[in-house]
């Protein structure tokens, strides 16, 4: 049986947890391609499959990695829509595509999702097996590097802010942790639908960026008055949207920036989940407070289209050889790096 080269979870600890090594070559079953990866993207998701949540089981051994971009090798019976050699992107959700959520293109609502290394091997490999349905021809003006920057952050920012928090042109909208790869999705998101941005970041260097990336204002995420200096840059009113995946240590700054009826969606607690929610604040207000989990297919369909017209444009902050995957998670966990960071092989 012919090996390839691949990152290991066996079991759930540190950065040492992640074991390069020899694997066996995967095969492409019926309705299924296998792609050579050339870049595959790094994502807080990674970190919690190495490091194991409580409550929560993974299938280890696993494959971790999310976001693929890479060449299609070979194909497997019955696929017609892709032929080897065709340059694509990997789609990172994995559904089943027979249910009423998947027929109806709510595929993320599929009784039977899962998420490339998460519920199955993912993309720290030199070479991954997919389903068919998963591959999307990779915009011709982006890099293997920057097109695996995109998919799980740009998926996940645009459902937040089009699909749960229902943005429209002119409001207003706080994007906290701005240097993330999900906000600074954000911040460009927001902008194609004539938005106004407010940004934050905790370094002078990470503000700067966020202005370059599009933000009309940046604020220093640590000021204990962050919710007056968004008060203040809208005229007393507030954020319409605040967008926040950092949980605990922003909550309060976040909840109390918002605007009358304003809406604040989440995808994740990275500092935190349990805060203290004020019910009182949250009906005199009539604030909504909206999770949201990924996106679907045709989402990610729409979003590589507007990357390849140059109106989105993915954040890559800088790639490393796969061997380096260690190191590229303590960089993600020190937030080091503004944007993405992505492994080659």
């Amino acid at each position: 049986m012919s090996a390839m080269k691949a990152v290991v979870i066996r079991e759930h600890g540190g950065p040492g947890a992640l074991s390069f090594e020899d694997v066996p070559d995967p095969v492409a079953g019926p309705g299924e391609v296998v792609v050579s990866v050339r870049a595959v993207g790094i994502n807080h998701l990674d970190l919690w499959v190495r490091k194991g949540v409580p409550g929560h089981v993974f299938p280890l051994p696993m494959i971790p990695g999310n976001d693929v971009a890479g060449v299609i090798e070979s194909v497997g019976a019955g696929v017609r829509n892709v032929e080897p050699g065709a340059e694509v992107v990997v789609a990172p959700g994995i559904s089943c595509g027979v249910c009423a959520a998947c027929q109806e293109g709510r595929d993320h609502h599929c009784p039977r999702y899962g998420i490339l290394g998460e519920t199955r091997d993912g993309g720290y490999a030199e070479r991954i097996a997919v389903p068919c349905a998963n591959v999307m021809p990779k915009p011709a003006n982006l890099s293997f590097e920057e097109a695996a920057s995109m998919p799980l952050a740009f998926l996940t920012a645009w459902h937040m802010l089009t699909a749960r928090a229902k943005l429209r042109a002119n409001e207003t909208v706080l994007v906290q942790a701005a240097g993330s790869g999900v906000s600074s999705a954000a911040v460009q998101i927001a902008k194609l639908f004539h938005a106004d941005v407010i940004a934050t970041a905790g370094s002078e260097e990470k503000r700067k960026q966020a202005l370059a990336l599009g933000a009309d204002h940046v604020l220093d995420s640590r000021n204990p008055g962050l919710a007056k200096e968004v008060k203040a840059l809208t005229d007393g009113r507030g954020a319409d949207i605040v967008f926040d995946h950092v949980g605990e240590a922003t909550w309060e700054a976040s909840t109390k920036s918002l605007a009358w009826q304003g809406r604040f969606v989440t995808c994740g607690a990275t500092t935190g989940a349990l805060v203290n929610l004020n019910l009182s604040h949250l009906f005199f207000k009539s604030l909504s407070i909206l999770g949201s989990t990924m996106g679907s297919k045709g989402e990610l369909r729409e979003i590589l289209a507007h990357a390849e017209r140059g109106r989105l444009k993915p954040v890559l902050a800088r790639a490393l050889p796969l061997g380096e995957a260690r190191e590229a998670h303590r960089m993600l966990e020190a937030r080091e790096v503004f944007g993405k960071l992505v492994l080659v092989p």
